[in-house]
């Protein structure tokens, strides 16, 4: 997609559904399905391509839901345009800003029962079969809904891709727990996929590890009522903690560490604002913990709690057009002085 200029903002599209010229008209076909002409709430993704959608759902006055980021702060979101909108604020709704700004969480005791699911994709077979960002953040989500009982088994899924990303996709790279879809929309057709693939019936409890309980707290509370109807809900057994590094490959406490959890970020357009980036970041899923903004040298520092963290952020980063200029990222290299840019000098 990158290759061929099909891609679209924001690129590169590595590590995320990718957005691609066109997304806008694949979204209309929308319009034609009845499946959609007849569901009252619908579940969208946050992610680009399907802004179209979202838009078109808001301007149907259905009740539009969005997951959460990250499902963070609760399973989804509804969109709750203000009186009296109009279509330029219904287009800001359906942005991924909009998401953030005219929102109200849904609770787990909601009454929702969701008519329609539209979800992102990487790749997605005329069988049905999806893969996504191999996060499985959108398979947990279905998992998730169907154990609140918000969704059935026979709700429709619907999937907004470019031609080029309907590929054949072998059997064996799916799982129990991978979601399919019943409709493919692309800029040039509609593809009804017939698929009869079972869908997850609920959380399986033996996929989900420590931290993602730590990080969801939605999962936790599902748990322990899955937990009080005496199901069982082992999870993955936590790994055994590394041997700690000895003495002498450790520098003064906490320098090291501290230094391995950075990212510096640099070649930043005059035009960009520290505001941006946030932005950019968040939508990557890579927010750090503190950003130092350099504006006179167009670059900035960000401070991650790990270095794991710190490399998926540079991994993500890389090759990325923020405004006019590609980014340069880079980690700090062994024995570089903390505070320091690439080659050594001195970040002012």
């Amino acid at each position: 997609m990158e290759s061929q200029n099909i891609a679209d903002f924001p690129r590169p599209v590595h590590h995320r559904i990718p957005n691609f010229k066109g997304s806008h008209l694949a979204c209309q076909s929308l319009k034609d399905l009845d499946v959609y002409a007849g569901a009252q709430e619908v579940k969208m993704d946050p992610d680009k391509p399907l802004e179209g959608a979202r838009l078109l759902a808001l301007q149907s006055r259905k009740t539009l839901l969005v997951p959460s980021p990250r499902l963070r702060t609760g399973l989804f979101n509804k969109i709750t345009p203000p009186p009296g909108a109009t279509a330029a604020v219904l287009r800001k709704c359906a942005t991924s800003q909009g998401v953030r700004d005219f929102s109200i969480p849904v609770g787990l005791d909601s009454r929702i029962l969701v008519d329609l699911l539209v979800v992102g994709s990487v790749a997605v077979s005329e069988k049905g079969w999806r893969i996504g960002k191999g996060e499985g953040y959108a398979d947990l989500e279905y998992a998730m809904m169907v154990l609140m009982g918000a969704l059935s088994k026979d709700t429709p899924v619907v999937t907004v891709v470019h031609d080029c990303q309907v590929r054949d996709i072998p059997e064996d790279l799916l799982e129990d727990h991978d979601v399919s879809v019943d409709y493919i929309l692309t800029p040039t057709r509609v593809i009804v996929t017939g698929c009869t693939r079972p869908r997850p019936a609920g959380i399986t409890w033996s996929k989900i590890t420590c931290e993602m309980l730590e990080k969801i707290p939605v999962l936790r509370n599902l748990r322990d009522r899955e937990r009080q109807a005496g199901k069982d809900v082992s999870i993955q057994a936590e790994p055994s903690p590394l041997p700690a590094a000895p003495l002498s490959s450790v520098g003064r406490p906490g320098e090291d560490s501290a230094s391995a959890a950075t990212v510096w970020v640099g070649n930043l357009a005059p035009s960009v604002r520290v505001r941006d980036l946030k932005q950019v970041l968040r939508e990557l899923g890579v927010a750090p913990l503190r950003l130092a903004w350099q504006g006179p040298q167009h670059s900035a520092i960000l401070h991650y709690p790990d270095a794991a963290k710190a490399q998926q952020a540079a991994a993500s980063l890389q090759g990325l057009h923020l405004g006019s200029h590609p980014l340069s990222v880079s980690l700090p290299q062994p024995g570089q002085q903390r505070g320091t840019a690439p080659g050594g000098q001195p970040r002012q």
